[in-house]
């Protein structure tokens, strides 16, 4: 082996220069021992970086993990107004403004649109706002990413119309609750109508108020009282203001009613 030959010519050079005494044979001795230690480092570092060379050829290749941005987070939280112009939705994101501007999507038609914000602290944000109450532009709708918020402007495609709901299914939703009642009949049996929405969503406070009230009446007209409950006024004293009826009309019952419970 080359090493084991070094190594040999190296003790033997060590032996010569003990015995030597003249300072040109020593200086020639020392030299060629610096040499010959030299190339057996050298020899050693080149083993050492074959053996590590055959270790990492045994290991198995690794698996490069592809890049994920990990599950989507659906958007549920936002604030939204309006100009004459525009119906502008607000979602806060933090750090939004330093992912870069293509990670930040939306596509709009004319009565919706998605936002996809993607890589955004290892998730990606999606919202989907369908059946928006009314017609925009799709061309005229943009998005505007700033510190820890993005704005979603929605052109309206009639401007200086009032949007009193972001979708039409809130519009349903909110119009479901409100107390039914027919105007155009007898103005005690829509009062009939809205005591009993009232009752029916009302807390068991609302209902022992109203059951009271109904009891007290009884009693009043099995006194030969007059008072009834063909006004909303009387019932309204009644309730002692729990719920507050307004007569908008003095020849017909208009009824609105304000919860006051």
């Amino acid at each position: 082996m080359a090493s084991e030959e070094l190594q040999k010519d190296l003790e033997e050079v060590k032996v010569l220069l003990e015995k030597a005494t003249r300072k040109r044979v020593r200086d020639a001795l020392t030299a060629e021992k610096s040499k010959i230690e030299t190339e057996i480092k050298n020899k050693m570092q080149q083993k050492s970086q074959k053996k590590a060379e055959l270790l990492d050829n045994e290991k198995p290749a690794a698996v490069v993990a592809p890049i994920t941005t990990g599950y989507t987070v659906k958007i549920s939280n936002y604030g939204w107004d309006q100009s004459d112009k525009f119906v502008k939705i607000y979602i806060t994101l933090s750090g939004v403004h330093q992912v870069p501007t293509e990670n930040v999507q939306v596509h709009f038609t004319e009565r919706s649109f998605d936002l996809l914000v993607k890589n955004l602290n290892g998730k990606s944000y999606s919202m989907i706002v369908n059946n928006l109450l009314k017609p925009i532009s799709v061309e005229g709708s943009s998005k505007k990413v700033k510190t820890d918020t993005v704005l979603i402007l929605c052109r309206k495609k009639v401007e200086n119309t009032r949007w009193d709901y972001l979708t039409q299914v809130e519009k349903e939703c909110k119009e479901k609750e409100k107390p039914s009642y027919d105007t155009e009949t007898d103005p005690s049996e829509g009062l009939m109508n809205v005591l009993k929405k009232i009752y029916e969503d009302g807390d068991d406070d609302m209902k022992r108020t109203i059951n009271k009230a109904w009891v007290d009446q009884e009693e009043k007209a099995a006194k030969g009282d007059t008072a009834n409950f063909e006004t909303l006024e009387s019932f309204w004293a009644l309730l002692d203001g729990d719920v507050e009826i307004l007569i908008v009309s003095s020849k017909e019952y208009w009824l609105s009613c304000i919860y006051n419970i």
